[in-house]
């Protein structure tokens, strides 16, 4: 009896090496969890962020699979808004967060930089404009071209939607804003000015237009639109790294709360191997 159970135990055990081998005798690998990933990622808001996170989450699901990242536009107000009600798992952002956002207590994630481009019809003569100079014409000072050493045109103003982050931004760093009785920076662009929702429509506006001048992220200027200098140094990301670019802004990712795993592992990938996604239109982190 004790033999046949001896003989019993050798057999099992046999059974157990086995199965922990591959067919040519080498040990199978755990599954580490890396490529178990599964679920759904939402993330809603700026429209110049939009196609980044489009080409990054294309890359994450090819690795991952089993997981579906969701893209949605509606701007950076959109994004701070739908990661503070949880509505997207990240907001995002083409801004820096104002003061009276912080105190939501969002977590920040810059995963790139992005200059915003001053662009002008392609048969518009004018070559270069101060910070000055722009202040005026999209608050209205400056109405013809012939001002700032164009034709004798009048001036087509092309600005954002209230809430982009790409106007928030602008509006900011070139001072097209003016305080109000309570000390409070208002937003003075021109009411004559053609406001466009997004992006592409401002850049397909003043490349129809061709007394126009709207702005861009720089990740989306092409031949059909022409940028102009500002103060002198063109719109290049390697100025706009440098500093000497005085238009930029930054790409940022919003949390609220504690992440789900398949969020960390996408804001992870986002700021490591997919800052090689990033540095082919815009500004690499790393």
């Amino acid at each position: 009896m004790k033999k046949l159970l001896s003989l019993a135990l050798v057999c099992m055990l046999v059974i157990v090496m086995l199965a922990g081998c591959t067919s040519n005798g080498e040990p199978v690998q755990e599954k580490t969890g890396e490529n178990t990933l599964s679920g759904k990622i939402v993330i809603a808001g700026s429209t110049s962020v939009q196609p980044l996170s489009e080409e990054l989450a294309a890359v994450f699901m090819e690795k991952y699979p089993e997981v579906a990242v969701e893209v949605q536009g509606g701007g950076s107000s959109v994004g701070v808004k739908s990661a503070v009600d949880k509505i997207a798992d990240i907001g995002a952002a083409s801004r820096e967060i104002k003061e009276s956002e912080k105190e939501f207590g969002l977590t920040e994630y810059v995963i790139a930089k992005d200059g915003i481009a001053v662009v002008v019809n392609p048969f518009n003569e004018v070559e270069d404009l101060t910070l000055e100079q722009i202040k005026k014409i999209f608050t209205g000072e400056i109405t013809n071209w012939k001002e700032v050493g164009g034709k004798d045109q009048a001036i087509t103003v092309v600005s954002r939607e209230e809430g982009s982050g790409t106007r928030g931004a602008f509006v900011e760093i070139t001072k097209v804003q003016k305080k109000d009785a309570e000390g409070k920076k208002v937003d003075k662009t021109t009411v004559n000015a053609l406001v466009q929702p997004s992006t592409g429509a401002v850049k397909q506006t003043v490349a129809n237009t061709p007394a126009a001048i709207g702005y861009i992220s720089m990740g989306a200027v092409d031949d059909t639109v022409k940028p102009v200098k500002v103060e002198g140094v063109e719109a290049t990301e390697e100025n706009a790294k440098a500093g000497t670019y005085k238009i930029t802004r930054p790409f940022l990712y919003l949390t609220k709360g504690d992440e789900s795993e398949i969020v960390k592992a996408y804001i992870e990938f986002v700021l490591n191997e997919g800052q090689e996604i990033v540095k082919e239109e815009f500004i690499s982190v790393k």
